[in-house]
């Protein structure tokens, strides 16, 4: 460890990320699959089987932490009017940033380039109309719907189901530590199987740029087709972080702005944190920090210690955002048209699914895996296809989580009428 508490560069799993995602592109270029197919199929067991662990996580991780999500949402109603508000002020940033990944990957088109997994001839899933994405609401068989990976309906009994076991009162009680406990374990276990994520982005930077330079789904090959692959990529990484910046301008600036908050003193304050954020693609690692610079930048530790982390599971504004825009990046990679009334249902999906996972690592991808099946979209290949450059991406997600959670707790601080009084002083002091 390093004195300020950190692991040394070369034992973060960013460097080992990176490391991973530089070595499937040297590899994969030099080994195209149409002249080593033996180095083709390697690189494609890595990432079907790390996707194959990422997909067994899916029921038992959402169905657990939505039951308890929706659970304590008592909790949360017992604070009384800040959590009111605090709720409010979530729903409708997180909407926004819905609606801004939407018209970003509407415009932008990141997924028209791309090839969806080129090494695989079988036919994609055919997108289902809004009556039949209607129709599978409604969950019939909780068991079957779970084993066909169709998880609309799963979320949707898990949300009955937790609402349901608030109407108990106490008898509820034991359920609900069950599912908690269940929803504990899942967290542990997604944390060993995210171990392994240099080797799955590895494989999966490896297994694309292989097949792309061996001809496979392009006209080009060889080094070519690699350097256009990275050229689609580079878009798509674009896309984001265009949209996050979109977000942060014409979202929490005018939030600053109508809220009478210094915009460049709130950005100086967060700095630190968002830095921490960025470094590590984490929010908890940044956590500690947030809280400390927003408590002395005149939030009081009482608001901020119950807005910010109440925030990272209902104010994942950066994660929220990119859930849209990497979803239509896969369909338009699969040339499979979605309808605006698919689109506006999808997003009403991420808005359920999105809740409770935020100390989840790679929780996107877990997310986007479980949606694409319930919209037709092929979500094993589109996995393959976010997670090569899955961390780049995550860098800039998390780092907008942070900074709308430390704008959250300033703007229900003002709202309160707390921000900046003598008691907020007292308690930085």
């Amino acid at each position: 460890m390093t004195p300020n508490g950190r692991k040394p560069w070369y034992r973060s799993s960013t460097f080992w990320i990176f490391v991973g995602l530089f070595l499937g592109v040297l590899l994969g270029g030099f080994l195209p699959a149409d002249r080593h197919p033996w180095a083709y199929n390697v690189f494609r067991f890595m990432s079907k089987a790390f996707i194959s662990l990422i997909k067994g996580l899916i029921v038992p991780l959402l169905f657990s932490t939505i039951v308890v999500g929706i659970a304590q949402t008592g909790d949360v109603k017992a604070v009384g009017r800040m959590g009111g508000k605090a709720l409010l002020y979530f729903e409708v940033v997180t909407t926004l940033a819905l609606v801004i990944g939407l018209v970003i990957a509407n415009t932008v088109q990141p997924g028209a380039g791309l090839v969806l997994d080129p090494g695989s001839h079988v036919a994609l899933a055919k997108a289902k109309t809004g009556w039949e994405i209607a129709l599978h609401v409604f969950p019939s068989n909780l068991v079957q719907h779970a084993a066909e990976g169709d998880i609309l309906p799963v979320v949707i009994f898990a949300t009955l189901f937790g609402i349901g076991l608030t109407r108990i009162g106490d008898r509820g009680a034991p359920v609900l530590a069950f599912f908690d406990g269940v929803a504990q374990t899942m967290f542990k276990y997604t944390d060993m199987v995210m171990t392994l994520t240099p080797l799955g982005v590895f494989g999966a930077m490896a297994y694309n740029v292989s097949a792309m330079a061996g001809g496979q789904g392009t006209a080009l090959k060889g080094w070519p087709a690699v350097f256009h692959l990275l050229r689609q990529y580079s878009l798509f990484v674009g896309s984001l972080y265009l949209a996050l910046a979109v977000l942060v301008g014409l979202v929490f600036v005018p939030v600053m702005l109508a809220c009478g908050i210094r915009v460049w003193g709130f950005l100086k304050a967060i700095k630190d944190p968002a830095l921490t954020a960025f470094s590590t693609a984490s929010s908890e690692a940044a956590l500690p920090k947030l809280l400390e610079e927003v408590v002395r930048f005149g939030v009081p530790r009482r608001v901020a210690s119950f807005v910010i982390p109440t925030g990272y599971s209902f104010n994942l504004d950066g994660s929220t955002l990119y859930l849209v825009l990497a979803s239509l990046t896969i369909a338009q990679a699969a040339k499979i048209p979605m309808t605006l009334t698919q689109q506006i249902l999808m997003v009403l999906t991420f808005m359920l699914t999105s809740k409770g996972v935020a100390g989840v690592p790679r929780a996107t991808l877990v997310i986007i895996a479980g949606t694409c099946a319930s919209f037709g979209l092929p979500g094993e290949a589109g996995i393959a296809l976010l997670l090569a450059v899955d961390e780049i991406n995550d860098m800039a997600r998390t780092t907008v989580n942070v900074v709308g959670n430390g704008l959250a707790s300033v703007v229900i601080a003002k709202w309160e009428g707390l921000f900046g009084t003598e008691d907020a002083m007292e308690e930085t002091a």
